[in-house]
């Protein structure tokens, strides 16, 4: 196999690999592994970046007092369609990759950070009409797109029998972007400080990102020749049973990091330092168990391991429902917490699966080999964008349903038990699609005289 060329082309300009194939073992051992290692750094701490500027409305709320003018139903309406653009963009990121390359994109989505933030600093202060609040916020939502492009890229650097590790580590050193911002915010509200300083750390940040990017990651050519890739994805159903299923671990985990604070206020009657003292160990838990989730699943199988995690997602909510209820603070807080570690472990099994559903569909077609692999990795890191971009809507659906709860009966009570449903749900759809026994015909037959290489309760 010949070690990867990496070769400047002005007509391109950037770094290009010409060649790669981590699926070659030996490869990978030589040139591979640390090339991806090295991209997979700098990948992080972009999408860390993008991850907390997309949610540093979460946490702009809590500065956001009588004096701003804003009802709870205004804040939650605020962070719903912050939530609503960091899903959209998320599927023209997803083709960036493609068009542009990896580490090309990487620099212009980091670059494209300092909007939101220049404008927020701008604009926040006493007297600024809540449309304008509105219109500034949803600029805040491209940081979410760099979710998106940031897995899809990392997919096609690494091996198989690594994806779940890579990916999660990858998405959970983004996600814990949010508790990152909210710890931060928590320092300066500690220390009378106002929300332009929070934003003026932000700023240079973005320009580190961009800066670190442009010297240290690579395009992989392979990648950027398939545009069209998106088109066979998105005809594939697995792609929208998967951001189904995403919708209930990623979506949980990005709608409960914009709601948390606002919860702890509205119906616990918390301030905004007590708040702050409270919403950042959620985010931080759950980012921090992802790779644990990937790890899990590249042992155990993904299907598995998400199967039982979202049984023990709705074991936890209908906790939350009681103490609720109850108006428990203790109990509320401290099951709230567990239901973030739950969605952060179920959103390294889900997307840990992804590669390994279309996988395995290439060796059921016959592919085997570097035709195998390149298959999936091109329908795989194709589907990355659209699945993260549904499962992202997951989190305005969350902060919508909080926000009807509320004003409808001053609680969220109503909401926890809409989520328990949804939990239900995913259950049953998870285990008919990927783990019951015996297997459908089709795609998902196994028999006793034929049997696939891989099967879905291993993806």
């Amino acid at each position: 196999m010949t070690a990867p060329a990496t070769s400047t082309a002005p007509a391109r300009g950037g770094r290009w690999i010409e060649e790669w194939d981590p699926e070659d073992e030996a490869f990978w051992a030589a040139k591979g592994e640390k090339v991806a290692r090295r991209n997979l750094l700098f990948s992080v701490l972009s999408e860390h970046i993008g991850f907390s500027v997309w949610t540093m409305w979460s946490v702009m709320v809590l500065f956001m007092g009588p004096e701003y003018g804003l009802t709870p139903a205004d804040k939650f309406l605020l962070t719903s369609m912050v939530t609503l653009v960091g899903a959209v963009v998320r599927v023209p990121y997803t083709f960036a990759v493609a068009l542009f390359g990896g580490r090309n994109w990487t620099i212009v989505s980091a670059g494209l950070l300092l909007v939101p933030t220049v404008a927020a600093f701008a604009v926040m202060e006493p007297g600024t009409s809540f449309t304008t609040f509105l219109v500034v916020g949803l600029l805040a939502g491209i940081g979410g797109g760099n979710f998106a492009s940031s897995m899809t890229n990392i997919n096609a650097f690494f091996p198989l029998r690594k994806k779940g590790w890579a990916l999660g580590l990858n998405a959970g050193g983004g996600n814990i972007g949010v508790p990152v911002i909210q710890l931060v915010a928590l320092a300066i509200i500690g220390a009378s400080g106002g929300p332009r300083v929070l934003l003026g750390i932000y700023i240079p940040l973005v320009v580190v990102a961009a800066v670190l990017a442009a010297l240290f990651m690579d395009n992989i050519a392979s990648v950027k020749n398939d545009t069209g890739a998106a088109v066979d994805a998105a005809k594939d159903a697995h792609t929208w049973i998967m951001a189904f299923l995403y919708v209930g671990t990623f979506g949980s985990f990005i709608g409960y990091a914009f709601a948390f604070g606002q919860v702890l206020q509205v119906e616990f009657g918390r301030t905004p330092l007590q708040a702050a003292y409270l919403t950042f160990i959620g985010p931080l838990l759950g980012s921090l168990i992802r790779p644990v989730g990937g790890w899990l699943a590249d042992r155990y199988g993904g299907a598995r391991i998400t199967l039982w995690n979202f049984v023990a997602m709705a074991a936890a909510t209908g906790i939350l429902v009681y103490a609720s209820s109850e108006k428990s603070l203790a109990l509320f807080v401290g099951v709230f917490v567990v239901l973030f570690v739950l969605s952060g472990l179920g959103n390294g099994s889900t997307y840990k699966m992804i590669p390994g559903i279309f996988q395995k569909k290439a060796l059921d077609k016959g592919l085997e080999g570097e035709e195998a692999a390149r298959y999936g990795r091109r329908l795989s890191g194709a589907s990355m964008g659209l699945i993260g971009a549904v499962g992202a809507l997951g989190g305005v659906g969350i902060n919508l349903a909080f926000r009807q709860s509320f004003l409808s009966s001053a609680s969220g009570t109503g909401a926890f038990v809409t989520f328990l449903a949804f939990y239900a749900v995913a259950f049953v759809v998870t285990w008919a699609v990927y783990l019951r026994r015996p297997a459908t015909t089709g795609d998902r037959t196994t028999t006793t005289e034929t049997k696939p290489q891989l099967s879905y309760a291993e993806v």
